[in-house]
């Protein structure tokens, strides 16, 4: 057997080990679905949010607006378990666009089903099917867990300080800026 026969066979026992994660774009209709997904990414970086519907409406608005990609990954038995939100940006330095991952999230009863990998994955897949000239994210320094995704996936840790003033101006769940994956 060649190499690439028995690496075929491996990934054909791992895809009937792992229900597959199905990835798709939120619409309207699914506002209610990642919010409860985006409250439970914030509760994960322990934000205080003052208005209950907040999260909601911030979704929302970005759908209806069309001002961020939002992906759900559904995983057979278990429902909709994470959520990825992503930015459109410019990079000044690459004098091209760039895409910044702003949020992923996988929920608790999702984790370990490759739902945070696959939504990552479909992040770069659309990325490089939009000819953008990278994907840009933060993760707590004490989220390992997510560094050791976004590494196995090809992201490189920049030597770059991320800096932040608060104007207070903004409500609590603009504060974070942090992508987080459990999956």
């Amino acid at each position: 057997m060649t190499g690439q026969a028995a690496q075929q066979q491996v990934n054909q026992a791992a895809a009937q080990a792992d229900p597959p994660v199905a990835v798709r774009v939120a619409g309207e209709a699914d506002v209610e679905t990642a919010a409860a997904l985006f409250r439970g990414y914030l509760d994960f970086y322990e934000v205080d949010v003052a208005d209950p519907d907040g999260p909601r409406a911030f979704l929302a608005e970005r759908i209806a607006k069309d001002e961020s990609l939002v992906l759900l990954a559904d995983v057979p038995g278990s429902g909709t378990v994470g959520f990825a939100q992503v930015y459109r940006a410019f990079s000044s330095l690459t004098l091209s666009t760039a895409w910044i991952l702003n949020d992923l999230y996988v929920a608790p009863a999702g984790r370990r089903t490759g739902a945070g990998r696959a939504l990552l994955r479909e992040v770069l897949r659309r990325a490089r099917a939009a000819g953008v000239a990278g994907v840009q994210l933060e993760t707590a320094y004490d989220n390992t867990v997510a560094q050791g995704l976004y590494e196995a996936e090809g992201f490189v840790r920049e030597e770059f300080h991320v800096y932040f003033h608060d104007l207070g101006a903004a409500t609590s769940t603009a504060a974070s800026t942090e992508a987080s994956a459990e999956g």
